[in-house]
């Protein structure tokens, strides 16, 4: 199994950011697949999931209206698309798909600031 994140970067508060998750090693279309941050000096934290079969949504509070996740089952990839960003949200972002055991990507650095 291999996750390999991208789009990260420095955006401005208020702006917008793109994540892209690239999956393979599994059915990636059977997979339920979810979004997790890690901020310096704090705890890793869910962020969103997507599930397999009816493409179902769920996020944490701190990202509900401004976050979206989705997929292409096609592609292999999973997004997490921020809207609005806030200073708060800077943070490492990772994918996370649990086959068996929990898979992790390396992730993506986003740092919102001005």
């Amino acid at each position: 199994v291999q996750l390999v994140e991208s789009g990260g970067g420095l955006v401005q508060p208020g702006g917008s950011l793109r994540l892209s998750c690239a999956a393979s090693g599994f059915t990636f279309s059977s997979a339920t697949l979810r979004w997790y941050r890690q901020a310096p000096g704090k705890a890793r934290e869910f962020v969103a999931t997507i599930t397999s079969t009816t493409g179902s949504t769920n996020y944490a509070d701190s990202g509900k209206g401004r976050f979206t996740i989705s997929r292409d089952n096609a592609k292999k990839t999973v997004y997490l698309q921020m809207n609005n960003v806030k200073p708060e949200d800077t943070a490492v972002y990772y994918c996370q798909v649990q086959w068996g055991v929990a898979y992790w990507g390396q992730g993506t650095q986003v740092t919102v600031s001005s």
